[in-house]
C-alpha cells in the first residue's frame, strides 16, 4: 500500500536530489512575489496514475502551493485533456516541476500498458499481475501504477510470501532432497496464513509439487500446448499462473489456455514513460 508517509519521504528525497541548495535559476530570475499556473496537460492517450504523487512534489517544495487534480488516478484520458492545475509562487512551482512530472509520467505510463494487458485478457478469466522487477526504491508507486491500470500485484516482498523457484529446486536436486517432502515440511514450519507457490518448467514436475498441497503453481516458460496440458493436470487443485514470453502479442493465447493469473515483468520493468507536459503561464508582478 503507497501511504502518504511513503509519499513525502520519497518525493522529499527526491526534491532533495534534484535542488539540494535550492534552484539557482528561479530563486536568481524569477521576482519573488511572481505567481504562476500550470496545466499538467497529456500529449497521448493514457490512464492516469500518481496524483498525489505529483501534488506532493508542489506541496513539499511550498505549502502555499495549490494542486486540483481534475482527473483521478485509474481514469482514462484524450491527447490534451488536462489532469491537474498547479497555482502559486512561481519560484515553487518551476522548482518542483520536473519532479512531479517525473513521478506522473513514469507511474501514468505503468498504468496505461498495464491497462492494455488487461483488455487483451478481458473476456477470460485471467489476472494480470505484477512482478518484483520493480526499480529499487519505487516499488510501492510502481505497483499503485499496476492498480491504477486494472492490474493486480503479486507478492510485495520476498517476506511476503513462499515462492519456490528454479534455482531453489535446483538447490534441493543438489542435495537428492524429495521436492515433496521438502515442501511438506516448509508447510508443517510455516504459519498456517503464508501462501506458498512453485515454479515448474516441466510438465513431470507438476504432481510432485501437487501432492504437497501447494496454493499456486507457476508454470514458467510453457507452450500454449503445455499450458493448457498443466491447466488439465492440475485441474482446479492449485491456482495456475503463466510466466515467461509474455507480451501484448501472446497474452491473448495464453489467458485463452485457461490459466488464472499472468505475470508480467514488462508492467514495470519495460513501460516507457507517457508523455505529459507542465503548461506554464507566469503573472508579473
Amino acid at each position: 500500500m503507497l501511504t502518504q508517509a511513503h509519499i513525502d519521504r520519497v518525493v522529499a528525497a527526491a526534491l532533495e536530489e534534484d535542488a539540494p541548495w535550492g534552484d539557482l535559476t528561479s530563486e536568481y530570475l524569477l521576482p519573488e512575489n511572481a505567481r504562476a499556473r500550470a496545466d499538467l496537460v497529456a500529449r497521448e492517450h493514457g490512464v492516469f496514475s500518481g496524483g498525489e504523487v505529483f501534488a506532493a512534489a508542489f506541496r513539499l517544495t511550498d505549502p502555499r502551493i495549490d494542486v486540483e487534480l481534475v482527473v483521478e488516478d485509474g481514469e482514462w484520458f484524450e491527447p490534451g485533456a488536462v489532469l491537474a492545475v498547479v497555482t502559486g509562487p512561481a519560484r515553487g512551482v518551476l522548482t518542483a516541476e520536473r519532479i512531479g512530472l517525473n513521478f506522473a509520467q513514469r507511474m501514468s505510463g505503468i498504468a496505461t500498458l498495464t491497462g492494455r494487458y488487461v483488455a487483451e485478457v478481458a473476456h477470460t478469466a485471467a489476472r494480470i499481475v505484477d512482478t518484483r522487477k520493480t526499480t529499487p526504491g519505487l516499488r510501492a508507486f510502481e505497483r499503485k501504477a499496476v492498480r491504477d491500470g486494472g492490474g493486480r500485484n503479486h507478492r510485495h516482498s520476498l517476506s511476503d510470501a513462499v515462492m519456490a523457484k528454479d534455482n531453489h529446486l535446483a538447490v534441493l536436486a543438489h542435495t537428492h532432497a524429495s521436492v515433496t517432502a521438502a515442501l511438506q515440511a516448509a508447510k508443517d514450519r510455516l504459519p498456517h496464513t503464508t501462501h506458498i507457490e512453485v515454479e515448474v518448467d516441466r510438465l513431470d514436475q507438476i504432481e510432485p509439487v501437487l501432492e504437497a498441497g501447494i496454493g499456486t503453481i507457476m508454470l514458467d516458460n510453457f507452450s500454449l500446448d503445455d499450458l493448457r496440458a498443466g491447466v488439465a493436470l492440475i485441474a482446479g487443485r492449485a491456482v495456475v499462473e503463466a510466466s515467461g514470453g509474455v507480451s501484448l502479442e501472446t497474452v491473448r493465447a495464453i489467458a485463452e489456455t485457461g490459466v488464472d493469473v499472468i505475470s508480467v515483468g514488462a508492467l514495470t520493468h519495460s513501460a516507457r514513460a507517457l508523455d505529459l507536459g507542465l503548461d506554464v503561464r507566469i503573472d508579473a508582478p
